[in-house]
């Protein structure tokens, strides 16, 4: 399904929809999550933290949402955050114009591009206004940081645009109080904000956002000496090579050099690895390397992991060898030294990156889970992240089964998200709980009331399985278990 039928998903059933709808002048690129959206979430970011966080022993942390500005001088965000507009001349639309001219003539223009080199092809290709015809005017930087002001005296301070600057600034406090000797893989989830020019395609472009994101400080000369990496040697990465995407066991990738490290390789098997376990066909993963003209300034090796989407390949993690620019600059700027010394040397870490877009991560989710099959619409999650796990009917809506259904309900969700509905005929509400990937359906009948069993349907194989009812919550605990296979079947 395309992403507009899953943004007619998200409006009609409530996983997502505009932020203050019911008002005209509502700023684009902000959304809010409905129930079904909100539980989704909830269920992705708890899957992140166990495949992920836990699984690798990360340190977890929750920073705050707005930094001083000194933090975005030594970050470079204050003159480097920007992107290039041009304002129409006869109807004053502002347009991003490396997208426009992206749009229009399918010309990718490299970040960091001189102004006067974008001047030059929009007057030569005659790149006119999309909405009115006229002439576009000069090529200017525009920054996309939200400025706030704190206190009466209004000391400058910025809504964060990346969570990763939290963990940066908190490292020295970190490497002491975790005890532990690098590398180190420090986790935050969070909100992150960006003045976007021109959002757009629902949940991608946000200018409120929500990212997962993890730093791995580690000892540049040790960056091959990872026992761990070891669980992944014949791992293959699924790496787009001359225009291909082709599986490549990361201990080739690494003899290569193709990635720069084991520490990267294993990093970027464990990313992958996690898209896998929740739901993500392996075919429609890649990871392509960033040419130099594309990564950000501060990397020395980027890697984006995209998912191909009905829209085309959609970016959800940023993978950046980001070496010891961060602390370098925060160093300098708040003049506090944070150099660590192990086996007898002093260095700056350097920093590995892992940053997800968990709003986007979602809305992939829900477009290649959601088809339709034989006339039945259904959303195929993975059980785990399903909104609801289970629904609840009785077979007609009478007291004698009525009472025991609501009492199973009442039992179950305590300890899964559970949906109860009495409201016309069965095979309807077994469809609208296709449609919101509820992934099973208890129907209490009248067997029921003779031997203590219910009918459970299964949601894509649409088999029934009589179940008795003390046994339900095991069946559906089995049912939900997230199991990263492909990193040696890890239960969690």
């Amino acid at each position: 399904m395309g992403l507009e039928e899953i943004v007619k998903l998200g409006l009609e059933k409530g996983f997502f929809f505009p932020s203050a709808e019911i008002y005209a002048n509502a700023p684009a690129g902000f959304w809010e999550y409905g129930h079904l959206g909100a539980i989704l979430k909830q269920k992705y970011i708890q899957a992140w933290y166990r495949l992920m966080v836990r699984y690798d022993d990360m340190v977890l942390i929750d920073g705050s949402q707005i930094l001083p500005r000194d933090v975005f001088v030594a970050s470079g965000h204050l003159d480097t955050f920007a992107d290039p507009v041009s304002r129409c001349l006869s109807c004053n639309a502002i347009h991003r114009i490396d997208r426009l001219l992206e749009e229009l003539l399918s010309i990718r223009v490299p970040e960091r591009t001189p102004t006067a080199d974008i001047d030059r092809l929009v007057s030569e290709r005659g790149v006119k206004c999309p909405l009115c015809g006229g002439e576009l005017g000069k090529v200017s930087l525009f920054n996309m940081m939200f400025r706030v002001s704190v206190g009466a005296a209004g000391e400058e301070a910025y809504l964060r645009p990346e969570t990763c600057q939290n963990i940066f600034v908190d490292f020295l406090r970190l490497y002491k109080i975790s005890r532990r000797h690098l590398p180190i893989a420090v986790a935050q989830v969070g909100k992150s904000f960006r003045n976007e020019i021109s959002p757009r395609q629902s949940l991608i472009r946000l200018r409120e956002f929500t990212q997962a994101e993890v730093e791995v400080f580690y000892a540049p000369h040790r960056a091959n000496d990872l026992s761990k990496a070891e669980t992944v040697r014949n791992y293959a990465l699924n790496l787009e090579i001359d225009g291909d995407v082709k599986p490549v066991p990361c201990w080739e990738a690494v003899e290569k050099g193709l990635v720069s490290s084991w520490l990267a390789a294993y990093y970027l098997a464990l990313t992958q690895s996690f898209y896998i376990a929740i739901g993500l066909p392996r075919e429609s993963l890649r990871f392509r390397k960033l040419g130099d003209d594309e990564k950000a300034f501060y990397a020395a090796e980027a890697w984006d992991l995209e998912v191909r989407t009905e829209e085309g390949w959609v970016e959800l993690v940023a993978c950046n060898n980001r070496t010891d620019y961060d602390l370098g600059g925060h160093a300098r700027v708040s003049g506090v030294d944070l150099k660590v010394v192990e086996d007898g040397e002093s260095f700056i870490p350097h920093v590995f990156e892992l940053s997800m877009g968990v709003d986007r991560s979602i809305l992939a989710l829900l477009e290649l889970g959601y088809r339709v099959e034989g006339g039945r619409a259904v959303l195929k999650l993975h059980p785990f992240l399903a909104p609801y796990t289970a629904a609840v009917f009785p077979l007609v809506s009478r007291e004698e089964l009525v009472a025991p259904a609501k009492k199973i309900y009442k039992s179950l969700k305590t300890w899964f998200d559970v949906f109860y509905d009495e409201s016309g005929s069965i095979g309807r509400r077994y469809r609208r709980q296709d449609e919101i990937g509820t992934p099973y359906c208890i129907t209490v009948d009248y067997q029921t009331l003779e031997d203590g069993t219910v009918t459970v349907r299964n949601r894509d194989t649409m088999q029934q399985t009589r179940v008795k009812v003390e046994e339900l919550k095991q069946y559906l605990t089995q049912g939900t278990v997230l199991v990263n296979s492909e990193l040696g079947e890890t239960q969690l």
